[in-house]
């Protein structure tokens, strides 16, 4: 079998992806201003055109869906772009584990999924994510930073519940429901 054929396939594929916020090209094939990140970063954005080439390889094997692959190649830009923005803001060479989800994935993340018209951004919901904005990336996706064990924990020692509303129920509804408890060290 020919094995430019799968290479030139990949190729095709890449054309045929619109850009999207002038990402996708260095999505694609690395990116020269990688370089004004620190090596957490810029370890983390070539970890994810490792996971955009083994999508495109995967498809061009036909393992996967052309839905499948359009998803997770949204997904990987969504990512890129919220990556980018918190290396920015921050100016720390550090991020945190991101999540992206489209709207039908939240159930994914929760078991019981907060209404999308009512996340607000730097929110808390379950002692678990913190939400951190949309991205539009061809589909939207909502994008989740997973807080660290010591965070989740200080939050539950708070013993604040940042539990945010899931559908059907009021804020007040969700406090009186589930509330954190107080680990004391001692017992």
């Amino acid at each position: 079998m020919n094995k430019t054929l799968p290479v030139l396939f990949a190729f095709v594929v890449m054309l045929a992806v619109p850009p999207q916020s002038g990402s996708a090209f260095s999505l694609q094939g690395g990116d020269l201003n990688d370089e004004q990140f620190g090596p957490v970063v810029r370890a983390y954005l070539g970890y994810l055109r490792s996971e955009q080439e083994v999508t495109d390889d995967r498809v061009s094997r036909h393992e996967v869906s052309r839905s499948y692959y359009r998803r997770n190649s949204n997904r990987i830009r969504a990512l890129r772009q919220m990556a980018i923005r918190i290396a920015r803001e921050s100016r720390n060479d550090y991020l945190p584990e991101l999540e992206a989800v489209a709207r039908d994935e939240l159930g994914l993340l929760f078991e019981r999924p907060p209404r999308t018209n009512q996340l607000k951004e730097g929110e808390v919901y379950h002692n678990t994510f913190r939400y951190l904005g949309s991205v539009q990336s061809a589909e939207l996706f909502y994008l989740f930073a997973r807080l660290d064990p010591y965070e989740q924990a200080e939050l539950m020692e708070k013993g604040g519940d940042s539990q945010a509303p899931v559908a059907g129920e009021s804020s007040e509804g969700v406090k009186g429901a589930s509330r954190s408890r107080r680990v004391h060290p001692d017992n």
